[in-house]
């Protein structure tokens, strides 16, 4: 990145043709365990020089907040759960 803009990479064919970049494949972060091995590919990914380790910082933030996200999902369902259970006993 440079001055705070996303360099774009651009591609050619042999005839010099521009093509269109493929996309990203789609990461799998369902879970905590998905979320916790894409934060391991991302640090390795610094470890060995593949992404610099600004970049990585950014993403480890990012999944940091998804993991956040996905913490506050589950524990919101299993206090509603709860609260549910509570309140099929004070019917009896």
């Amino acid at each position: 990145m440079e001055n705070g803009k996303k360099q774009e990479v651009e591609v050619f064919d042999e005839e010099g043709n521009l093509l269109d970049p493929a996309p990203l494949p789609k990461i799998d972060l369902h879970d905590a365990h998905a979320i916790r091995r894409e934060l391991g590919s991302v640090y390795r990914d610094m470890r060995s020089g593949r992404i610099e380790t600004q970049e990585g910082t950014r993403l480890a933030y990012v999944l940091d907040m998804i993991r956040k996200a996905y913490d506050t999902s589950v524990l919101q369902e299993r206090v509603e759960f709860l609260e549910r259970a509570i309140e099929r006993r004070k019917k009896k």
